[in-house]
């Protein structure tokens, strides 16, 4: 039998240091070979650690939140066999008491104080003793609780959280005969019926106590500090204009209804970032990333765009490469396809990195105007808001159109106002005027 020490390994582009996110095992299962062990977070690439070797766990090093350097011990393991860390040394015996011959004297061995299996000892509130037969005496019951302290919550399972939600009982007056005090139905009847106090008395409205403290790490940390570090480094500044959206509505709409099966359909994100590959040629500096550090602007030939999508562990950036390269249909394919790799967890570092511009949409949730927050190193992010019919004047008539406002926000070391303000101009002719898009 050997030891075996998991450590983390090197994931790659020079990472130092991962966060643990989660284990998927605990001290004393059983493993596999390639089984998985912990994941772990670097940026924003959630990493799978599986054990290369089978055998039991013995310790694991580090809780979810903290961050361990790579390196440094993940996971102790006994296996068959030979480990890869040194056996430890017995502890020094040193001088052992002997007997009048010389002899080690035997210590009594230590009579367990484990309480007999059919036998069990109680003492009451009065201080009789009780006896409780059979094979385990069941536990005494947990003192109730009348009242409790200002911010503990009453334990309590979602089931009886809702009725008495319902019955309009505030949980923290209702005494729990379960464990620890947890309070179970029968609680909140006997209650009731002792006529406690509910919150029904004022009409059906009760206040709400208790505070639920929720631990920022993994994929939410990530998010944080990579939004604290945007609007501390970079002097945003936003530019809002609308956006005339019934020709390209009636385009889309009808080339959704003549696509084949193949195809995919297409949602508003392909002409948009169709609009950007035409445009950004002629205004380099927004497609850009700006190295403030060495004070370098890196203004790149190819469009690589950032597409914020919202996964059940927050909002996560994938990259469509090369958008110049690609025509609407494939836009659009390669937009779903980045997308769902990221929603199920999947997406490569490759697919993470490396963007120079990024559209955030909100879809029907956009709103009326938003501020998105650059995505640093960029420079510039836009985000089209919902498309919405709109009463509007066009030759001295009012008339209903489908209009949109487009945000935007700019980083004002590299980019200014005018030249902004040109582009999301021009921007806007093209998405107005939708064959211009696919005109050179």
């Amino acid at each position: 039998m050997g030891r075996y020490v998991f450590k983390l390994p090197d994931v790659g582009e020079g990472t130092a240091e991962a966060e643990i996110v989660a284990w998927h095992v605990k001290v004393g299962d059983r493993i596999e070979e390639d089984q998985q062990l912990v994941d772990v977070m670097t940026d924003k690439a959630t990493v799978e650690m599986t054990s290369p070797v089978t055998g039991v766990v013995v310790s694991l090093h580090g809780a979810p939140g903290e961050m361990a350097p790579v390196g440094a011990p993940l996971v102790e393991l006994d296996i068959e066999g030979a480990g890869n860390a040194p056996a430890e040394k017995p502890p020094h015996p040193g001088p052992r008491p002997q007997g009048a011959g010389g002899e080690e004297k035997e210590k009594p061995e230590k009579k367990s104080s484990a309480v007999d299996a059919k036998k069990t000892s109680l003492s009451s509130p009065s201080g009789k003793e009780v006896r409780s037969e059979g094979p385990a005496a069941k536990a005494a019951p947990s003192p109730a609780f009348a009242t409790r302290a200002d911010g503990t919550k009453p334990l309590a399972s979602p089931a009886v959280r809702r009725r008495a939600e319902e019955i309009g009982v505030l949980l923290q007056f209702v005494p729990g005969t379960g464990p620890a005090g947890r309070i179970e139905h029968a609680d909140l009847d006997a209650y009731v019926a002792s006529g406690g106090r509910a919150a029904t008395a004022r009409g059906g409205y009760a206040p709400r106590e208790g505070i639920e403290e929720i631990k920022v790490i993994g994929l939410r940390r990530k998010i944080a500090e990579k939004m604290q570090e945007a609007k501390r480094r970079i002097p945003h500044f936003a530019y809002v204009e609308e956006v005339d959206m019934t020709e390209l509505e009636t385009l889309r709409a009808h080339l959704n209804a003549t696509r084949t099966r193949e195809q995919p359909k297409l949602s508003l994100l392909p002409f948009l970032m169709r609009g950007l590959v035409r445009l950004l040629p002629a205004w380099p500096q927004i497609n850009a990333r700006f190295d403030d550090e060495a004070g370098i602007v890196h203004r790149h030939a190819a469009v690589h765009i950032g597409i914020a999508t919202q996964t059940a562990n927050g909002l996560i950036v994938p990259v469509v490469r090369h958008a110049e390269a690609l025509d609407i249909w494939q836009a659009a394919a390669e937009v779903a396809r980045v997308a769902a790799l990221t929603r199920e967890g999947k997406a490569s570092r490759e697919d993470l990195t490396g963007s120079t511009i990024t559209i955030t949409s909100l879809g029907a949730l956009g709103g009326i105007v938003t501020t998105p927050v650059i995505n640093h190193p960029e420079v510039a992010i836009i985000g089209p808001n919902a498309i919405v019919p709109r009463p509007v004047v066009r030759e001295g008539q009012i008339v209903v159109r489908r209009m949109m406002n487009i945000s935007s926000s700019f980083d004002h070391r590299v980019v200014d106002g005018y030249d902004a303000a040109e582009f999301i101009q021009r921007l806007k002719s093209l998405l107005e005027h939708p064959a211009t898009l696919f005109m050179e």
